[in-house]
């Protein structure tokens, strides 16, 4: 199997099961024309993070790594009434993009966008009594992702659901020699996440349009 397959079944799913939408791919063009990186998650990925928000019954949604907002309005969508997304940016740019594909998928009252720092905004989230959430998906720079993680359980409350994009690298992350800040961040998020008495997780490899990673489900299991 190539990438050229990956993408082509990727392609099968989304018009098979997916069935994204106008204001979907409105959001994608956007994000390619104010020139934002190509790391948004997929159509199958962003239906799963929204799935995965629908089981766990999710009312408040925490999300570290805004880009364009299109797994924000995955997520968003999700939610019931009275529900509540708060999704973090770093980049002034990124998140302008993002509040207008927000405002354009009409969710302007369910998502707030923080901008700065994760590292600043998710203690301040702390010292707001801004959780419990019951959904956290992060999906932004590797190399903090334990500090990430570390909050997030801070956060969290037992049942919650934690989700953590790309942490295979590529197969990068079993290279105990490797010297790439994303991968030791991701490693040093393994050995948190298996010393934590209060999580329970695993890590799916996958491929696709996104090419080879992989995502890390953690359920909180304890206060």
């Amino acid at each position: 199997m190539t990438d050229t397959n990956w993408a082509a079944v990727d392609t099968y799913i989304g018009d098979m099961l997916v069935h994204t939408d106008a204001v979907l791919h409105a959001a994608q063009q956007a994000s390619v024309e104010a020139g934002l990186p190509a790391i948004s998650v997929s159509a199958a990925q962003g239906k799963l993070l929204h799935l995965l928000a629908r089981i766990r019954g999710a009312h408040a949604i925490l999300e570290i790594g805004t880009l364009g907002g299109y797994s924000t309005i995955w997520m968003a969508r999700a939610l019931p009434p009275g529900g509540r997304l708060v999704t973090l940016e770093v980049d002034p740019r990124h998140a302008e993009v993002a509040s207008a594909n927000i405002t354009r998928a009409q969710l302007d009252d369910i998502v707030t966008i923080r901008v700065g720092s994760a590292m600043d905004t998710l203690p301040s989230l702390v010292a707001e009594g801004a959780g419990p959430f019951d959904m956290i998906f992060i999906d932004a720079d590797k190399p903090n992702i334990p500090e990430y993680f570390t909050w997030a359980l801070a956060l969290s409350r037992r049942g919650t659901v934690i989700v953590v994009d790309n942490v295979v690298r590529g197969g990068a992350v079993a290279d105990a020699d490797s010297t790439d800040p994303s991968v030791l961040g991701v490693r040093r998020f393994n050995e948190l996440v298996a010393s934590e008495s209060r999580a329970s997780a695993t890590t799916i490899q996958t491929v696709g349009q996104k090419g080879y990673d992989g995502f890390t489900l953690v359920l909180v299991t304890e206060e």
